[in-house]
This record gives structure tokens, sequence and C-alpha cells, in this order.
């Protein structure tokens, strides 16, 4: 596919490495797929070092070691080493569910820059009920079940020492869609936490910085999902497959590239679903004339499939899109059914944390 202009194929700055998809909690609102990658089927930690190289020499400055939980992986130590050795910003994001005081200290020689911590809530009980997992506490996506706790949270991120904090509202991709009725916070819930947002900001100023994402179904405009398809970012799944995005194989019908096939760089630049929504020569209106075209791409890709069944319409979420009378429909569906939780396949749980 022959690109110009706006549909020059950028350079890549961050690199989404998800190690494994194993991990002890079952957070309901997980954005891995529903179908995990078994244990062996992950890349090797020879393979993941040739990746982060690859990534280096394209132009990837940082890479976020995720999963599942990264933890799991008894070589977790090595892949950050590799990681550093090709001389990439390396940030870990976990549970912190097998992270010893011991092995943070193995990550920290071996090159690890930052780590970044999910917790489920500022309540002991809410967070082991949210993760499915007695004792994960003790170890922030925001929802219903939260969201109304976000004070004592930036409070709990204090006294753990931490830097900065992010109240990210959950996103309704993977497990999250599957469990959207459950997890969707009511329009004055959010108004609330905006508001206790701006009293926090200002009360700690100085102190700690603190990110807000605002839930997609109460937005008047889309986000620029990952900075644009295949534009700033990839993602490379357990298995070896490289994703514009982490949600991208719900999108059926395209065709992702592996690394244990080709070069990070030939995927980059030729993979089929890395050119399938690459700048703006695939919109249908009223993204094609949009003045706003080139800020958000359209909104998100998975969303838009998810909701519409077409990955080229504008993302729902816009309140100029033809669909976006579904997305208030959704926001009001709320239910208070247990958590369908995100689990491995049957025979494979034994070996999570192994």
């Amino acid at each position: 596919m022959a690109l110009s202009g706006s549909e020059r194929v950028h350079k890549p700055l961050g690199l989404l490495a998800e190690l494994t998809h194993r991990c002890p909690l079952g957070c309901p609102y997980c954005s891995n797929p529903l179908a995990l990658d078994a244990r062996e089927d992950e890349l090797d930690t020879a393979t993941w070092a040739r990746v982060f190289r690859e990534a280096a020499q394209l132009g990837v400055l940082q890479v976020h070691l995720s999963g599942g939980e990264p933890g799991a992986r008894r070589d977790l130590v090595d892949v950050t080493a590799g990681a550093h050795a090709a001389g990439l910003y390396t940030n870990l994001i976990t549970s912190a569910v097998g992270i010893t005081e011991k092995r943070l200290g193995a990550l920290a020689e071996a090159g690890l820059d930052h780590v970044q911590i999910s917790i489920q809530d500022s309540d002991a009980q809410s967070a082991d009920h949210i993760a499915g997992y007695a004792g994960a506490f003790a170890r922030k996506r925001v929802h219903r079940a939260n969201i109304d706790r976000i004070a004592e949270m930036v409070d709990l991120a204090l006294a753990l020492g931490a830097s900065r904090i992010e109240i990210a509202h959950v996103q309704y991709y993977g497990w999250a869609l599957r469990n959207r009725a459950a997890l969707m916070p009511s329009r004055e819930q959010v108004q609330r936490a905006a508001a206790a947002v701006d009293k926090l900001r200002s009360r700690h100023h100085g102190r700690i910085v603190i990110d807000a994402v605002v839930p997609d179904y109460y937005a008047r405009y889309p986000k620029p999902c990952v900075g644009g398809w295949g534009r700033r970012s990839l993602n490379v799944t357990p298995a070896g497959k490289v994703l514009p995005c982490h949600a991208a194989e719900s999108i059926t019908g395209l065709e992702f590239w592996n690394v244990r096939d080709r070069s990070l760089a030939d995927i980059w630049a030729n993979s089929p679903a890395f050119n399938a929504f690459r700048g703006t020569a695939w919109m249908k209106e009223p993204c094609a004339s949009c003045p706003r075209r080139e800020l958000d791409f359209g909104g998100c890709r998975c969303q838009a499939f998810a909701l519409t069944g077409d990955a080229a319409a504008t993302d729902p979420v816009c309140h100029l899109a033809p669909d976006h009378t579904q997305v208030e429909e959704l926001a009001a569906l709320r239910t208070d059914t247990a958590y369908d939780y995100r689990r491995m396949r049957a025979g494979q749980e034994a070996s999570i944390m192994a």
C-alpha cells in the first residue's frame, strides 16, 4: 500500500510488550483478549531481546513490559536486561503479585527504569473482590465499584511514595466489554469523579501528578486511540503477533504478522493490519471532512467495530457519529450481576505463576 502526505509512515515511539497472558488476578475489566495465549506459545528470552533491538533501530524510545502479569515470567530479569541493553526506557506494568523486594532489586540492577502498579481499590475487601483474588490488595482502573473512592486511592498512592497516579476509567474492550453493564458508572458518578480530581490536583499540587481519563461513553469526542492507528506505537503479543493496538485482534478480517517470521521494521511498514487504517484516506463521513480528523483520527477502530460491526465507521463515542445514540443507550444499561472474571483456559491455571 503506497502512502504519502498525511498517510506517510511515522516512526513508532513506544512498544507494549505483552510478555505473557498468565495472571493470578481475574480482573473483569482486563483489556487482554478473551482467547488468551498459552504459556507454551510465549516468545522466549532471546526472541524478546531481538525484538527490543529491532524496536530501538526502528525509533522506539520506551518499552512497557506488561501482560497478563509479567511477574509470571521466570526470565523477567533477563527480559528487562535485554530491553535495557537495546537502549530502551523500561517501564514495568504489574499488579506486584510475585514481585518480591529481592526480585525488584534484581530488576533495578538489570536496568528497570520505572514501575507502574495497578491498584483495584483503596479498600482491601473491594480490591480483592474486583480482582477475583484473595490478597490482591496486599499486593487503578476506575469503574462503578470504586469510582467514589478516588480521594482514598490518591491518599494510598501518596502513602506508597508514588510520584504519579492515573485515574483511568475502564475502556470497554476484551473482558471489560463482556462485563460492561456491571462496570459502567452513572453520569452522576463520572461528574463527581471529575470534580474530585480537580480538587485533589489543587490540594496535592507539587506532591503528586494526577492524570485522569474520562470514560469513552461519556465523552463528547473520541480519544485519538494510541495516537493514531499505526502512527506512534505498536504492541507485541505473548505469541509474537504485532498489533497496532492491544485490542486490534478483536477486528475480524485483519492479517497480523508475527516477529517469528518477519522483522519488526518490515511489519511496521508493510503489514496489512498496520496499513488498514493509517492516515485519513480510509475515512467515511463525517470524519472525512471533519477538522478534527488528524487530531482524533476518527477515534478507536476497535470500539467502532465492537459497536457497529464496521471498523471504518466513526467511533460512536463522537457526538457527530451516526451511531452515537447507541452509546448513550449502552451507558444507561447497568446491572448488579456478578463479574465474569478473566481466567485462563481450563488446564492452564496451574502454571500461571510457575
